[in-house]
């Protein structure tokens, strides 16, 4: 009866930001949708990794340029107002993105162009909505919001493909845009008519040049070391996985075995994987040592799903690699976000907060561009040049996709020696003792 009470207790002290997050996870939905069907368009219409990868090149180009002044505004603006303005121009763009679709002028240079507002609204977003949470939410539950927060991106990583995959079918890109504008209205009404987010006093850092308060961002990474080699860590982090993220599709949708069906699955299942990751992160005990979980989560899912890439033939394998990759990211998801709402003030957290996305995602474009290059113009071109019955042919198989794989087993390599590295590193550890 006590736990019952103490769920239904949580529930009413989380109200706000339950409806917060359930509404903007709807339209999540919505966006992720219309992202894979034009993930599946762009490269059946061109064939080439790189020009699909450059998709979200150009999404994080300008989250990486602005963040660092975003969050500077961010602690300025109403952040209600700024998510509210942020969400109807990206949902525009998506309104722009359909219409040139339906006169048939749609290129790939359009999307170019609207992913690179997309990304310079997300820029602006993101902190208001990072500090929106911290001010919705009791300290006490700073935990399960890490565990939420991937338990709602594992399910739409579930059904987006899922439900992509059917709209697509029976509707084609118009009924896919026509449930993301869908999904849109439903979170803005609620965060414009529902959903109150306080907003404090303005005091004397109101006044401050726009320079001026991104350079406390600065300062107070320079002199907590402990949260910049964290954030220095993830951003290794994040060049590896986002060379794994421009070359999956490529395999997934090229390799003998595969397609846009097999892109679904191995997708669902890799939702299915962090699915429960969430729910595990959601309602465990805070750990003794945050790092030591952050540093074990990485190292685990750097070792196996990559190499599972390389190696399998089958989609079974590489759903199997997908579960090993991705269950255990949600938990090094929570405790991250936690040491960060603990550690960082939070009159401080929108300037910190961008300053960590400029230097944290810097490494995305560069790892998507790198990404689909490396598998266009090295990696591909080696495995085509290979005779039969090469060490190369017989690791990595032949034909298209056979070049991603073989660059999946590279980057594993990679993040296993970044999380050995960063997991020595003393001023990481001393987070521990605070």
């Amino acid at each position: 009866m006590k736990n019952i009470n103490d769920f239904f207790n949580a529930v009413k002290e989380m109200k706000t930001y339950l409806a917060l997050w359930l509404t903007q996870s709807f339209s999540g939905l919505g966006s992720a949708m219309t992202s894979y069907a034009l993930v599946i368009w762009s490269y059946s219409e061109k064939g080439s990794a790189l020009m699909t990868a450059l998709l979200m090149v150009c999404s994080y180009t300008p989250y990486v340029v602005f963040s660092i002044f975003a969050g500077a505004l961010s602690d300025k603006w109403n952040k209600k107002a700024t998510m509210l303005a942020c969400d109807s121009i990206a949902a525009l763009t998506t309104v722009i993105m359909l219409i040139l679709f339906k006169e048939d002028k749609l290129q790939i240079w359009h999307l170019y162009l609207l992913n690179m507002v997309n990304g310079l609204m997300n820029t602006v977003q993101q902190p208001a909505s990072e500090v929106a949470v911290t001010r919705a939410l009791p300290k006490k539950y700073y935990q399960r919001v890490g565990g939420l927060k991937y338990f709602a991106s594992s399910l739409n990583s579930i059904m987006t493909p899922i439900i992509a995959t059917a709209v697509l079918g029976l509707g084609g890109m118009e009924a896919v845009v026509a449930f993301d504008l869908f999904t849109f209205g439903i979170a803005f009404a609620t965060l414009a008519f529902a959903i109150k987010i306080p907003e404090e006093e303005r005091d004397e850092g109101e006044k401050e040049s726009l320079l001026i308060s991104a350079g406390k961002g600065i300062a107070y990474l320079k002199k907590e070391k402990g949260i910049f080699h964290l954030i220095l860590f993830l951003a290794s982090i994040n060049l590896v996985a986002s060379v794994y993220d421009a070359a999956f599709p490529a395999m997934m949708l090229s390799r003998d075995g595969g397609g846009q069906k097999v892109l679904g699955l191995v997708n669902g299942v890799i939702g299915v994987a962090t699915f429960a990751g969430s729910i595990l992160a959601s309602f465990m005990k805070t750990p003794k040592s945050r790092v030591k979980v952050i540093c074990n989560c990485l190292l685990f899912s750097m070792s196996t799903e990559n190499f599972l890439l390389a190696f399998g033939r089958t989609p079974f394998v590489w759903c199997v690699g997908g579960v090993l990759g991705w269950i255990a990211i949600p938990l090094m998801s929570a405790n991250l976000d936690a040491i960060m709402r603990l550690y960082v003030p939070e009159k401080m957290q929108g300037r910190v907060y961008s300053v960590r996305n400029s230097l944290q995602f810097f490494t995305i474009p560069v790892g998507y561009f790198l990404g689909g290059f490396l598998v266009d113009a090295v990696f591909e071109p080696v495995m085509a040049g290979q005779e039969t019955g090469s060490a190369l042919i017989r690791m990595f198989g032949s034909g298209k996709g056979s070049g991603a794989a073989f660059l999946f087993f590279v980057i594993a390599f990679a993040g296993i020696g970044v999380c050995l590295y960063f997991r020595r590193d003393k001023a990481i550890w001393q987070l521990e003792g605070r």
